[in-house]
């Protein structure tokens, strides 16, 4: 009877526990995104020189294929903006690939992002560039969009609200 009890107690409280924790895993993974594109404009700005996030599956080199954000970035001085960590461009920040399976995928094949002086994005292809953060069952209503302009402006939307589809 008490294992019934329980086996009922799981069916009712599992889908509401989900609807508690995605949202604050997603909320968490896309605060992580603008937090550092906001820490390397800043960086861009104040040490007067360009600025790169890019994708990196290893933590010191960018990634040439992808645009799956979720497997990681680094953060570093690009002196020549090329988007290449070459000899003696420093390193700023790491971060590792997400723990969960859900994905962070741009838009117009944007592998990286790059701040000059001024803090304006270079080299973007489109104005804005989205960043789609989905869960890994691809749910609408915890979908998230990232979205960068060229003079650097970061927004975030919830799915179903302005270009977040």
């Amino acid at each position: 009877m008490v294992i019934a009890i329980i086996g009922i107690l799981m069916a009712i409280s599992v889908p509401f526990y989900k609807d508690m924790v995605n949202p604050s895993r997603i909320a968490a993974e896309m605060n992580l995104m603008v937090g550092t594109l906001q820490y390397a404009r800043a960086e861009a700005i104040k040490q007067g020189q360009p600025i790169t996030v890019c994708i990196s599956l290893n933590g010191t080199t960018c990634s040439t294929t992808g645009t799956n954000w979720d497997r990681g970035w680094i953060v570093f001085s690009d002196t020549n903006a090329n988007a290449v960590v070459n000899t003696g461009e420093g390193l700023l920040k790491v971060q590792a690939a997400f723990m969960s399976s859900d994905t962070f995928v741009a838009g117009n094949n944007v592998r990286s992002i790059t701040f000059n002086r001024e803090g304006f994005a270079l080299g973007l292809p489109a104005n804005p560039v989205t960043i789609k953060l989905h869960d890994a069952a691809n749910t609408s209503k915890w979908s998230r969009c990232l979205a960068i302009s060229l003079v650097g402006q970061m927004t975030t939307q919830k799915a179903g609200t302005g270009s977040c589809t």
